[in-house]
């Protein structure tokens, strides 16, 4: 033997991979056609897989630790190669280290806006915005499905195509999950635990496990949002409030508008106080609804009534309540929450007057059963 052949004999090849970038998720570790020295060192490091390739097959795959390859650390290499007790140096083999932690901060947005249909507010469009984090937990699986023969895989290769899964289980998901447009701002962790749920087997057939989602912002129309947030200050949504107050802001644009229905059908004075009057009424009903009301005094002056139908308001709990009309005034009195010496005032008293005392409602009294007697 020469003294080459002694010197190469006593070097052996070291194989590793130490990962500079934030990005890199394979590395082919690169040697001159591919030869490997037998008993060379092999080091993975905490993080990583080295997967062992023989003619376009994976053969051998290492977990983090310190390995000298020969047979016994080669065993599918060994077979697929048929060396019976020990290979000639070198040997041929391709070696792609995994990075299997988690790509944290990844970026995924709508690149178009989503068509939802609202119940409420019909067609509208939205956009949605977020991260979300992966890493690699099949790296068999990941190579045959994603890599190739890519000989450095980063996560830019990818990421259109995990985008693209992503904002078709989003439009999935919140099909199916029928939430209120409202909560798509005020539940982001909610709608993010959802859509998490609708895409962990899609990553998984990439060998990719999809380790954290989150839905960071969504963006609508000005005008649907800004009908949401007026949505928000009431305590429940009542869609005849609603259509009353949207009723009301139509009036007033049209009486803005001289050549609109305030030029032909009213005029200008008539179509505000109407509007005026339909928002008063609206805000009246709204304050009622709440739990923080003012106080009931008798002296004060009731605001105006609405225009259609006879209708009473009533000091129910010490607190104005109202307007009723007939109806309503007989369900309050089978409930007994309007009594025969409950206040009461409409339009076309001069003061408040006990219940019993106005003739209107001294009927509905009388049609009122008695409770039943007592065993």
């Amino acid at each position: 033997m020469g003294i080459f052949d002694r010197l190469r004999n006593e070097f052996l090849d070291i194989i590793e991979f130490v990962d500079n970038t934030n990005n890199t998720i394979v590395y082919r570790f690169e040697r001159f056609q591919n030869e490997i020295k037998n008993n060379s060192k092999l080091i993975v490091r905490e993080g990583q897989q080295a997967v062992f390739m023989n003619e376009g097959k994976i053969a051998d795959i290492f977990s983090a630790g310190t390995y000298n390859l020969n047979t016994q650390n080669l065993p599918i290499l060994s077979t697929l190669k048929g060396w019976k007790y020990d290979f000639n140096s070198p040997f041929k083999a391709e070696v792609y280290f995994i990075n299997t932690r988690n790509f944290i901060d990844q970026k995924w947005g709508t690149k178009n806006a989503l068509i939802l249909n609202d119940d409420r507010f019909g067609m509208l469009e939205v956009r949605a915005f977020g991260t979300y984090a992966f890493k690699v937990v099949d790296s068999q699986k990941f190579i045959q499905e994603i890599v190739g023969t890519d000989g450095q895989f980063t996560t830019q290769e990818i990421a259109e195509q995990l985008k693209s899964i992503i904002v078709s289980r989003f439009t999935d998901a919140i099909g199916e999950a029928k939430l209120p447009i409202e909560s798509y701002v005020g539940n982001t962790t909610e709608l993010s635990t959802t859509i998490f749920n609708f895409m962990k087997d899609d990553f998984a057939d990439y060998g990719i496990e999809l380790s954290r989602f989150l839905l960071e912002n969504t963006s609508m129309p000005e005008d649907i949002k800004k009908e949401i947030f007026e949505l928000s200050r009431l305590n429940k949504i009542d869609m005849q409030k609603f259509t009353q107050y949207k009723t009301a802001q139509s009036i007033e644009k049209a009486v803005e508008n001289p050549s609109g229905i305030a030029g032909t059908a009213f005029s200008i004075g008539t179509g505000l106080h109407m509007a005026k009057q339909m928002m008063q009424s609206f805000d009246e009903s709204s304050q009622t609804a709440t739990a923080n009301q003012t106080s009931f005094t008798p002296n004060q002056t009731p605001p105006p009534l609405p225009v259609e139908g006879k209708t009473y308001f009533a000091a129910i709990n010490n607190v104005q309540s109202g307007p009723f009309n007939e109806s309503q005034i007989s369900s309050l009195i089978e409930n007994k929450q309007l009594l025969e010496d409950t206040l009461v005032w409409n339009q076309g008293m001069e003061g408040w007057q006990k219940a019993s005392t106005v003739p209107e409602l001294q009927n509905i009294f009388s049609k009122i059963p008695p409770p039943l007697p007592k065993n």
